[in-house]
């Protein structure tokens, strides 16, 4: 579950240690009807993928933030209640060492999942060389990890060689849906949610990944490219050879969670990505930039689950994504450049729903 904050150079940046501030609500940007009592909870550094705990107490995320010693994304927890002002620092999670990413809590709200490098390196991984285009890196030192509430890691859950990542929980906590490059693909496998019986769910060339459940636990929501084009065939696998993956083209795709209806939701073009359910169970919120002339603005949007219906849900600031309903459906947790007095920290927000 890679960030597109870091495509684009306007959003690259730390903002460094903020002056200390108290978390207050921000009233919502033009438009944002479905939002209510924004709250701000961190504050410097690249901060994403905030995942609410089962219970809707706490969040467990990934952050940089160089006030906190960091030198590239590890994982964090909190619970809600604790997120205080800038000089608060949440639980570490993971090592400390290697990169991470992708952390979401187990069933028991006891224990957190997460993808690390740190068995293959201690180091921080390199970034890739881009040579004028945007990949991702498929560090091929991940594997998926589960670490209790101390950073204590208890289970490791991945050991087939490449890369294993991304990996997130099914509301009735039997399931694991994971990305793998384990079958020469980037593809979607699920696991039981003990790590046994690892089944490939994905087939079709390209990248598939950032998946979630629907709330009745029955299916999955995913982005996906899907190249057409020999030019395109070919440069997607000449990435792949390089352990890279560039994600400026792709759509969010629905399947059965035992593989079976593969569909497509969007047809939107350029980047859609980071879905989501809506607890309704029809509907999928997902981030996407789509609109944007200038190809880093990403706003959240909602579409029904057959795709009709489309509503653009932020219009404040340049990024908004990773958007997670509680499981009450009552808030939405999101990352954004909002309110960041213009500099490029993105932060994490709460925010009350309105239906």
């Amino acid at each position: 579950m890679f960030r597109f904050i870091k495509l684009f150079p306007v959003v690259l940046f730390f903002a460094g240690c903020a002056a200390k501030k108290q978390v207050s609500t921000i009233p919502p940007g033009k438009d944002e009807k479905h939002l209510k009592n924004i709250t701000q909870l961190t504050f410097g550094g690249d901060n994403a993928e905030a995942y609410w705990s089962f219970d809707g107490k706490s969040v467990t995320f990934q952050s940089n933030n160089p006030a906190w010693g960091l030198q590239c994304d590890q994982i964090f927890t909190s619970k809600i209640s604790r997120f205080g002002d800038s000089a608060y620092k949440p639980n570490l999670i993971s090592t400390g060492q290697g990169r991470t990413t992708c952390s979401y809590y187990m069933p028991d709200n006891k224990h957190i999942l997460f993808a690390s490098t740190h068995l293959d390196n201690k180091s921080c991984p390199p970034p890739p060389e881009s040579k004028g285009a945007y990949a991702w890196p498929l560090y091929k030192g991940y594997d998926i990890f589960i670490s209790d509430l101390k950073g204590k890691i208890t289970t490791r859950l991945t050991t087939e060689p490449g890369y294993d990542a991304e990996a997130t929980v099914s509301p009735d906590g039997k399931k694991i849906v994971f990305t793998s490059t384990r079958s020469g693909d980037l593809e979607l496998w699920i696991m039981d949610i003990d790590g046994s019986n690892q089944k490939q769910l994905t087939f079709g060339l390209g990248y598939d990944g950032g998946a979630f459940f629907s709330p009745d636990s029955k299916k999955i929501v995913f982005r996906s490219s899907r190249p057409q084009t020999e030019e395109e065939i070919t440069k997607y696998k000449d990435l792949l050879n390089k352990d890279l993956v560039e994600p400026t083209h792709m759509e969010i795709y629905t399947i059965n969670a035992d593989g079976t209806n593969l569909k497509q939701i969007t047809t939107l073009g350029k980047a859609n990505w980071a879905p989501f359910y809506h607890p309704g169970n029809k509907k999928i919120i997902f981030s996407s930039n789509h609109k944007s002339k200038r190809g880093y603005d990403f706003q959240l949007y909602m579409i029904d689950e057959d795709g009709s219906n489309l509503e653009q849900i932020t219009t404040e600031s340049i990024f908004n994504s990773f958007p997670m309903f509680s499981p009450n459906g009552k808030q939405l947790i999101f990352s954004s450049n909002r309110n960041n007095g213009g500099g490029r920290a993105t932060n994490l927000f709460v925010a009350d729903w309105i239906d």
